[in-house]
């Protein structure tokens, strides 16, 4: 499943949550979080192992590239050799050569460009992805904490709990709420 699908399922279970009566709490599903939260844990490491998957199937091109460029070479060389009898024959051979190798070596550059472009935007896609899975944690993270302030500062619920930092409680701290 995609993970940003399941950040919105998180956001709607916390924005749709039932309100506590007489308080600004609400009330959520501590298993329905775990089982979102469990299916992000199990996709975030697939996106990962395709976007090294892409990566390895891009240098296993530019490998292949390389050594076709290198079977090109040789063939070019042997031929030259071959056809080494005369000095008319040998001067074409090597031009032709010239010729293989240089259009062996355009051939093998663009191949590794065009890699290493679709690469490139297999792991720009991936960071969007990545970076709006952030935003959206912090989001929900920093809802939860305004809730809990404004209970707190409103004189009901209980004390706030601190942590190790003075920034937004984690998954822990929530749960002693």
């Amino acid at each position: 499943m995609d993970v940003l699908v399941l950040i919105d399922k998180l956001d709607d279970l916390v924005h749709n949550a039932k309100a506590v009566p007489l308080t600004d709490q609400v009330r959520l599903d501590r298993e329905e979080i775990y089982e979102i939260l469990d299916q992000m844990r199990a996709t975030i490491p697939e996106e990962i192992k395709q976007a090294r998957w892409i990566v390895k199937e891009r240098q296993e091109m530019l490998a292949e590239a390389k050594r076709e460029c290198d079977r090109i070479i040789q063939e070019a060389r042997e031929q030259a050799i071959r056809e080494a009898s005369q000095t008319e024959i040998v001067r074409l051979a090597e031009h032709q050569a010239e010729d293989i190798v240089d259009d062996a070596r355009r051939k093998a550059r663009e191949t590794r460009l065009e890699m290493e472009d679709w690469a490139d935007s297999i792991l720009s896609t991936l960071e969007v992805n990545l970076d709006k899975f952030l935003t959206a944690v912090k989001r929900g993270r920093e809802r939860l904490h305004e809730r809990s302030q404004e209970t707190v500062v409103a004189g009901i619920g209980p004390e706030p709990v601190s942590g190790p930092s003075s920034g937004p409680l984690d998954v822990e701290q929530l749960e002693r709420i």
